[in-house]
């Protein structure tokens, strides 16, 4: 007999454990931290035992905790690769499923695919969004296009595009700019989802790439995607630390503009990866050729700003 299962409170719990924490797994799962501390002790309940030990920074699973943790790991991700494979089998030939970053799906992929859909159109393009939080699997995805160092062992990949890092800011901004120390009098927009440790491309490497000083204690934004980041920059809500391909446009139509000269390369690039099975694939290839296409005719920077140095 299989029993009634809180399958929702088990996954919860599974993602707390895994990230030994509430917030973390309330991310992940796309729900608010109450929900996932409530799906928890609604599991507690359910079993009439304590599964965690909570703390104020990181929770920690009991013996009985981490077996439970661990037999949901394993139960769930045996259903999740057979789910995958149903749903490959029944996934149109046609269909070319891509998983990228929201902000350069919404800044450089999104303007881009009515070329595609106009050279192809016997082929459909889905695109599904991922943080790039967990490694690139090829579940549930034709091609990844991953923002890193190229480390993807067991894919194939190849590069992509770089990147190259400037301040940006909206037009109306730029003549109060004219040194970096003009920074200290603007709101510095962060863009707080970058998770690569030392290799992320923040203000602070921009600056020591281009023998700058960064004014000391800085106003700060901090927003949740690099979309959002663009967005506030344009909207002229303060200066972001532009990344090339995903504010090239918004330069180009002049949204943005470049108020200082310095630039510097990014340590970290953009790159296509997935399963060696999908080598000999045509609708993977024809989407690869398109892509690598269109990166390679990305427009070149625009002038500076006027009166910008």
């Amino acid at each position: 007999m299989i029993l009634n299962l809180p399958y929702s409170a088990l996954r919860a719990f599974e993602a707390v454990v895994r990230h030994s924490g509430f917030s973390p797994a309330a991310d992940e799962l796309g729900v608010s931290q109450s929900a996932v501390s409530q799906h928890v002790r609604t599991l507690e309940e359910w079993l009439g035992r304590d599964l965690l030990v909570r703390g104020a920074r990181q929770s920690r699973p009991t013996r009985e905790g981490e077996q439970l943790a661990l037999a949901i790991a394993d139960g769930l991700g045996r259903i999740s690769e057979v789910c995958a494979q149903l749903r490959d089998r029944t996934r149109s030939d046609r269909t070319i499923v891509i998983s990228c970053l929201p902000g350069f799906a919404f800044n450089w992929l999104f303007p881009r695919l009515l070329h595609f859909d106009l050279a192809h159109p016997d082929l459909s393009i889905s695109i599904a969004t991922d943080t790039g939080y967990h490694p690139f699997s090829g579940a549930d995805s034709d091609i990844g296009i991953r923002y890193g160092l190229g480390e993807y062992p067991g894919l194939e990949v190849d590069l992509l595009m770089r990147e190259r890092l400037f301040p940006v800011c909206a037009p109306s901004l730029a003549s109060s700019l004219t040194s970096i120390q003009d920074l200290a009098q603007h709101t510095l927009l962060v863009d707080e989802n970058l998770h690569h440790g030392t290799s992320s491309p923040t203000w602070e490497f921009w600056a020591r790439q281009s023998g700058l000083t960064m004014p000391s204690s800085p106003r700060t934004r901090r927003l949740g995607q690099s979309n959002m980041v663009i967005q506030a920059a344009i909207e002229g809500l303060g200066v972001a630390l532009g990344r090339e391909p995903l504010v090239i446009d918004a330069l180009c139509d002049g949204r943005l503009v470049r108020p200082f000269s310095e630039m510097t390369l990014s340590p970290l690039s953009y790159w296509l990866v997935r399963r060696p099975e999908t080598k000999d694939s045509q609708k993977v290839n024809e989407f690869l050729n398109w892509i690598k296409a269109e990166a390679a005719a990305q427009p070149d920077l625009p002038p500076l700003a006027p009166n910008s140095n």
